[in-house]
């Protein structure tokens, strides 16, 4: 066995699924906290999980009894249980509880950074969801800005663009009483977003840079690597290699970031759990992000090189399979050279909702050709 070790999963969805799927590569043992019928538990008989949500307490204490180091595929988890039972049980958090604290709250999340020299939009706190108070950070970020909600926000759920002073209401509408920031507004040209891996001894190895497109919130595309400069693809590396160096813990953490106009950097959000931007990895890397999270959390070896693309002329496009069309299209995918489908195993297929991805792996003739047409 390359670890007796057990490792305790806080969620047990997709992300959690493809972290089993890596675990069962290297013969590790997990343990899944989540619904009885969740898409990690249907792949994994191996060892009896846990039924329940990975926001009550006592069903996150009954996973630590059964697990060794425990991780998370979703942050939006109860921190303060955490920190107690990584005292009383002796069971490991990785990442730290205080980053996935630090994360979860997206205003902390900002101020964090910026307290650390990383480069993030302006931001600021919503002290009471009136009016006057949004009118007032209007007239300091100017228009239009975006509010977000601090918490529970994810796939674009919990922004609104506040286009001027008539589009206050409708906003504070949107997001009810939810703790509020703002954010003054970005202009960007393009998303992208960096896969670091932080080990235990708090060294960074990240993946390439990749451009992520979204449509309605949602990634829809990645393209790997970027269609960028060397100069960017670097400076979005250090960018978000110096964002994860500033947190606490080892695992994988997921970087997405604003390419400005003037070919500035500024990172959007953090998470620190593997990322549907980092998917494409399975098949183009060597060692897949899911694969990496769990190594560094386990003090495995981990190689530098390990999170290169497979060649310098791998190039791969990862689609995200959505709602109710995502079989006819999985179905085609199967007719593409070089194409891969993965699905998630989930039931209802509602509108947006993630299902799948496709991957296909292209020359680097074909990408530029892309780029040149888009």
């Amino acid at each position: 066995m390359m670890d007796s070790r057990i490792v305790g999963i806080l969620g047990g969805g997709q992300l959690g699924r493809m972290l089993v799927e890596a675990a069962h590569r290297l013969n590790l043992q997990t343990v899944i906290l989540d619904a009885p019928k969740s898409s990690a538990k249907q792949i994994n008989a191996l060892h009896a999980h846990i039924d329940g949500s990975f926001s009550e307490p006592k069903a996150i204490q009954k996973l630590a009894e059964e697990c060794d180091v425990l991780t998370v595929e979703i942050e939006h988890v109860d921190t303060k249980v955490l920190e107690e039972l990584e005292a009383s049980y002796k069971v490991e958090v990785q990442p730290s509880w205080k980053t996935i604290r630090t994360v979860q709250d997206k205003y902390v999340q900002k101020y964090h950074l910026a307290s650390k020299g990383v480069a993030t939009a302006e931001s600021l706190s919503v002290e009471s969801n009136t009016p006057v108070h949004l009118e007032d950070i209007g007239r300091k970020l100017g228009y239009p800005y975006m509010l977000k909600a601090r918490t529970l926000a994810y796939d674009g759920r919990g922004n609104y663009v506040v286009s001027g002073p008539e589009s206050i209401s409708d906003a504070l509408g949107a997001l009810k009483d939810r703790p509020l920031y703002a954010e003054k507004w970005a202009s960007f040209s393009k998303e992208l977003a960096v896969m670091v891996v932080r080990r235990m001894d708090g060294v960074c190895i990240s993946y390439p840079t990749v451009e992520t497109v979204h449509e309605e919130n949602i990634c829809k595309l990645v393209y790997a690597p970027a269609a960028v400069s060397g100069v960017i693809q670097e400076k979005a590396r250090k960018l978000a290699e110096k964002a994860v160096e500033s947190l606490w813990g080892a695992g994988v953490f997921g970087v997405e970031m604003f390419l400005l106009e003037d070919g500035e950097l500024l990172i959007n959000e953090l998470a620190p759990r593997p990322h549907n931007s980092g998917h494409y990895t399975i098949e183009a890397c060597p060692t897949s992000q899911y694969e990496a999270h769990l190594r560094a959390i386990l003090g495995l070896p981990l190689h530098p090189h390990s999170t290169s693309l497979a060649t310098p002329s791998t190039h791969a496009i990862m689609l995200n399979l959505l709602g109710p069309s995502y079989d006819t299209v999985a179905r085609k995918a199967l007719e593409v050279k070089g194409a891969t489908v993965h699905l998630y195993g989930k039931g209802q297929a509602k509108r947006a909702r993630k299902m799948g991805h496709k991957l296909s792996i292209k020359s680097n003739h074909l990408l530029m050709q892309r780029t040149q047409t888009r």
